[in-house]
């Protein structure tokens, strides 16, 4: 799944993977400043999963993680690209780096660029809304600990579509936009034929390699409609600057950290994100950003996508 900017500036998301890939901030973003609590500052190292980690990442107590932040709610900028990040995924990610006693060395990266990176070895872990798909699997590990999922946006008042997209024949006929990379680009891709055989006009594809110009297009009406992240239409349609109307949940998919096939940080991930579960943590920070309802019960190694 993935997300987010500046359209004059306001947002758009793109991905599941995804969040942003340009790392500006929406205007509704602006709008509304991070919360100011902080679930994860009581957090402590918990010695039985730190344990899980390869000795040399124990030693030297740093892991590198290639963030792509973009939209709220799950990481952009509130206060400027020179002030830290905020968002429900930099939260858990900054848990799980308690849990273990680690630091981590956040490097912001576009969203298509981080899933590559990490077979090259360029980042130990990757985040950014990645939804777990089928394909992802074949060559990324991933450790789940959210739900969210593909769904729909238009600007409002828009009378071409005013229900909930449910089938994308739906769509046919109209001008899709999204982000570069992501599970929205695969999906509408793959199911691009579905207008023809239902004897319609096809629908088009504009992808974007930075959200910002995604929303600019919607707002210009150059685009008709918007597929990014359930959980970022859902928070950009309440902010009253993006005047944008969420049209629903299209399809659901686990979110996770990233890693390259094969890492041994995976089981030590999923046993710390277990342990903030457990002792409530993760559901604080879910509380915080108004994302309980994409809430999961433990989280899991590679789970097959849903269907």
């Amino acid at each position: 799944m993935r997300i987010a900017t500046a359209l004059l500036p306001v947002l758009v998301l793109t991905a599941c993977g995804s969040d942003g890939t340009s790392g500006t901030t929406p205007a509704g973003a602006q709008a509304s400043p991070a919360p100011t609590d902080d679930p994860v500052a009581p957090v402590r190292k918990v010695d039985t999963v730190a344990a899980l980690l390869p000795a040399d990442v124990r030693q030297g107590g740093t892991l590198r993680i290639g963030s792509s932040i973009g939209f709220p709610p799950g990481a952009y900028y509130p206060n400027g690209q020179d002030k830290p990040p905020a968002g429900q995924d930099i939260d858990i990610a900054d848990a799980v780096a308690k849990v273990l006693g680690v630091k981590l060395e956040r490097q912001d990266a576009s969203f298509e660029t981080i899933l590559p990176a990490l077979g090259s070895g360029k980042y130990d872990v990757g985040t950014g809304n990645f939804g777990v798909t089928t394909e992802r699997l074949k060559t990324v590990d991933f450790v789940t600990y959210i739900n969210d999922g593909q769904g729909f946006a238009v600007k409002k008042g828009n009378p071409t579509l005013t229900t909930k997209v449910t089938a994308l024949t739906q769509l046919c006929g109209l001008t899709i936009g999204t982000g570069a990379g992501t599970t929205f680009e695969a999906t509408l891709t793959a199911k691009q034929g579905v207008c023809a055989e239902a004897g319609k006009k096809p629908y088009d594809v504009k992808v974007y390699s930075e959200n910002g110009a995604t929303l600019t297009a919607l707002q210009q009406g150059r685009i008709d409609v918007v597929m990014s992240t359930i959980n970022g239409l859902r928070y950009q349609a309440a902010q009253p600057a993006a005047q944008t109307a969420f049209l629903g949940e299209y399809h659901r998919l686990d979110v996770g950290f990233a890693f390259k096939k094969g890492s041994p940080l995976a089981k030590a991930f999923q046993a710390a994100v277990n342990e903030l579960i457990k002792d409530g943590t993760y559901a604080r920070i879910l509380k915080k950003w108004g994302t309980t309802a994409s809430a999961i019960d433990t989280s899991r190694v590679n789970p097959p996508e849903h269907t």
